[in-house]
Formats: structure tokens, sequence, C-alpha cells
């Protein structure tokens, strides 16, 4: 906008601060940072007020320009461990890599960074465990590319050469060497009301603040300085949860207003709870190192019911309610092992050894919990998430039932499409896994499994069958979208900006 106001009504409005930026506005940045005495932070507020004032526009640019990183501050003035070590072989030529290593000074991860790549520009040869030397003295004496792009730092991005790209790549896959921020340059571009009063002293007597001796000495020939009241305001950043607490806490609602009853417990759990209980044989894949986090050297206790331990003991080897079990010898060392729990479904075989010595046993109960798996993490799964836990222990339960508890929480949850296939879990028959329609990855999303738990595992814990429906979803895929996000490894970065910026969902 541009202000038509004189220039004594402009000056009447100026601040402390824009009367110091006011006679070098015709400069640079850099320039009014030097000459006004003021800091970076009080000139950028400066000028966005006399933006509002619309004597100036600004025009803000980014790049991103790579800068030395901690351990390449200290490999500028110390060498690149390739370096060390060819240095090192140019006095001594043929040796063991231990004594290569030992003498070089290097790590172990440096020294063998700079074997590989000693050795892929065929500088090295190694065999029997020696080192030998094959660089001519004009290639020990030339930089390489990855020296020239650090002595030659900080560079933007935008501008790198075909070689200080190639050597760019190289150094962003060793730890700390280069780093990447972002640079932003200003640039003030004067509108006419700003040419006329570029340049120009303010000097002002008029008054910035009230105070009660103001009040008490009053003189009417003192004036206040006007004020903009159209002008921006810094933005006010109250208090909050953060996002996914805000999100559990929903799905707690959820669960609640259904007439579940919430389950709670301990996230390091006996492999009885955690997998013997649920029918899941000693010897199955999934309770591997790959898959399980074992707490080492830690050994828990069986529950005090024998009955109980007796009963899952049979169900794994013999079966119960006409099935054969698994047909292996039960070990007790296996089922003491603890381990962080891989799902929330021990608590519901905790629960259900709970109604064992009731007479009504029938319930509604659920659970929303963190769980752990040593998974390979990806867009799409982590080695920790929420897991939202779920059982309904009714004599008339059936598999419709199930289908319509499933359907009903995630529409609550946002969900507009929503999807069952036939699966198979080890303590479920019939089983169904759930999947919702990602409209960021424009893809259907596995978000859960759920079925009808097996005698296996209820005539155990119950102590007579009962149908029990049962359902565990992955709780934090099911909020990705509500919260448009495409990677399940945002939801732990804790960037303060985004979630300050978080819709809050009601």
């Amino acid at each position: 906008m541009q202000d038509n106001s004189n220039e004594g009504d402009i000056s009447d409005r100026l601040s402390p601060i824009e009367r110091k930026i006011v006679p070098f506005l015709s400069l640079s940045f850099d320039e009014i940072l030097s000459k006004s005495g003021l800091d970076e932070v009080s000139i950028i507020r400066g000028l966005r007020l006399l933006e509002n004032k619309g004597l100036l526009k600004l025009v803000i640019n980014k790049r991103e320009a790579v800068e030395l990183g901690t351990n390449g501050i200290y490999y500028k003035k110390n060498h690149l461990p390739e370096r060390q070590l060819l240095s090192f072989l140019e006095k001594n030529g043929h040796c063991t890599l231990e004594e290569a290593q030992k003498s070089s000074k290097l790590s172990e991860n440096e020294f063998k960074v700079s074997l590989g790549i000693l050795k892929g520009k065929a500088f090295i040869t190694l065999s029997n465990g020696k080192i030998s030397l094959n660089a001519t003295k004009e290639e020990i004496i030339k930089k390489s590319l990855e020296e020239q792009f650090i002595d030659s730092l900080p560079l933007y991005i935008d501008s790198l050469s075909p070689e200080q790209k190639f050597a760019f790549d190289n150094l962003k896959k060793r730890k700390d060497i280069i780093i990447v921020q972002t640079k932003s340059s200003i640039k003030i571009n004067l509108t006419e009301s700003g040419k006329n009063i570029s340049g120009k002293v303010f000097k002002s007597d008029l008054i910035e603040e009230l105070t009660p001796d103001m009040i008490k000495n009053w003189s009417k020939q003192k004036k206040f300085r006007k004020y903009d009241m159209s002008a921006q305001v810094p933005r006010l950043i109250g208090g909050r949860r953060h996002f996914m607490n805000e999100a559990i806490e929903r799905g707690k609602k959820i669960w609640l207003e259904m007439g579940f009853k919430e389950m709670s417990g301990n996230k390091a759990v006996t492999s009885f709870w955690n997998f013997d209980a649920l029918f899941t044989a000693q010897d199955h894949p999934v309770r591997e190192m790959q898959d399980t986090f074992f707490i080492k050297g830690v050994n828990g206790k069986l529950p005090d019911d024998k009955e109980l331990v007796s009963s899952v003991k049979s169900s794994h080897e013999t079966g119960v309610h006409g099935s054969k079990g698994w047909q292996y010898e039960w070990k007790k060392s296996e089922a003491e092992r603890v381990v962080l729990r891989t799902h929330t479904t021990c608590l519901s075989a905790q629960t259900l050894a709970s109604l064992r010595k009731m007479k009504d046993k029938r319930g509604k109960f659920f659970a929303i919990g963190k769980c752990f798996r040593n998974e390979t993490v990806d867009w799409s799964h982590g080695f920790e998430f929420n897991q939202a836990e779920g059982i309904v222990i009714d004599p008339k339960a059936n598999f419709r039932n199930l289908l319509g508890y499933l359907r009903e929480f995630f529409k609550k949850m946002g969900f507009s499409e929503v999807k069952f296939v036939p699966s198979f879990f080890p303590y479920t028959e019939p089983s169904v896994e759930v999947y919702g329609y990602n409209n960021i990855k424009k893809k259907w999303m596995e978000i859960g499994g759920a079925g009808i738990l097996r005698p296996e595992v209820t005539v155990p814990l119950l102590g007579e069958y009962i149908p029990v429906l049962a359902w565990g979803p992955g709780f934090d895929r099911a909020v990705l979208e509500q919260y448009k996000i495409a990677d399940l490894r945002e939801m732990y970065e804790n960037d303060l900006k985004d979630i300050r910026e978080k819709k809050i969902i009601l």
C-alpha cells in the first residue's frame, strides 16, 4: 500500500527503531546493520514496521548454502583421514593394516573410510592383511576434489560446478564434515514515500510510554507518538499438548463413548503374556531377535495362578477345545524372558485372565499404548509406535459385531473409506486386516488387524470358551492423514514450528 500522509505525519508515527533505520534506508541490509547500531532482529522488526507504513517492500530470498560441520572444521585444519593415511604410506610404503591404523592415528571408522576411498581411487592395494601404496608422487601431492571443496566453503548449492557437486555428494555421506543451511538475503525496495524520507534524520521528543511521574506533572505541551493500530503484531503462541497426545486422548474418548473401559499395564512384560498366553509358538519367527527387543540378563516371574500357567502350557503342547496345539515341549524358561511389549494385546490377555474367577465374564475393554518392534524404519514403520487395542467378551458376540466396532471407530477417526481383507494371525480365527485409504499417498494402507480369539487363547485365560472379539490397529497410521503427515517419522521430530501449526481436531 502507498502512504499518502505528509512527512510530518510520518515522522510522528516512527518508532525509535524506525528513526535509527531511516537515515540508511537507501543502503543494503548489511550496511544498515553496520551503521545503525541495531542488531539483526531489531532491524528486521523495524523494516517490517516501515513496510506496514507503505515506505518500502521487503524481498526475502532463501538459498541453501554448504558450510563446514564440526568434523569438517577439524579436518580442514588437520587434513581429511584419507590424506593422513596417504601421507603415512608415502613415508612408510608397504606395511600391515594394524600398523597403518596405529601409526596414522586414525579411529577405526576413519581408517575404514580412508581405505575405501583410497582403494576406490586405485591409490592402494590390500592383500593378506597388508597395505601397499600405488599412487605416484604427482597423484599424492595433488589435492582431491573433496579437499578443494572443503577449502572453498561456504558455497551455495545452486552455484556448484559439476566437480563441486561430485565432491558434495561424496562428503555428505560422511558424518558432520559438511552441513546444509538455509540462508536468507534481504533486499529493500523503496516506495516513492520511502524515497522522500530516506537519508533524513528524525529527532523526536514524542512520548513513547506513560509513567506515573508524567501523570503527576502533566504538561499540555507534551505529545504522544501516534500508533498504527492496523500494523501487524507478533503471533502469540499459547501452550498446548503435543498433537499426538491430543490424538490419543481423542481416540480414548471415542472408545469411552462406545462403552469401553480402559486397560493399562507395563511396557516391559514377560514372554508369557506377550506371546505364550496368545498361543504364539515358542519357535515362531516373530519371537526372534530381528522382531523383538529382549531385555538382556533379566527373567520375569510367571503368574501365581498355577492352573492358568498349566492351561497355557497344555494349550501349546496338546491343544484345547478339540485342537491339537503346537505339538512340542513348552519351556518355562522361554516364557520367563522379558521383552518390550510388541503389541498391547498382552494387556488383553492380562484382562481376560483377571476375569477367570468371576461369574460374569462379559465386558468391553480398550487400550491405546506404546509398543516396540525391531522394524526397519520407513514412512509407515517405526521401532516404536502406538497401538489401539480392543476386546469384547460376550457369548453372543459375532464377526459382524467386530466389523461394526472397527468401522465406527475409524469413521470417527476421519477415515471415509475402510475395507476389510481376510488374513491370518496366530491367535485369532477368523482374522481380518483393516485398510484405510490414505489420500496423501493415494493408496490403501494397512491400519490394523482383528479377529475372534481362538479357543487356545480364551479357554486357558477365561477357564471356558466364550467368543472374544479382538483388534489392534496401528494408531499412529490412523492419524497420518488428519494431520497431513506423509511420513510417520515426522511425528517424533519435535519441530516446534510444525507442532505449533498443527491444527486442533475437535
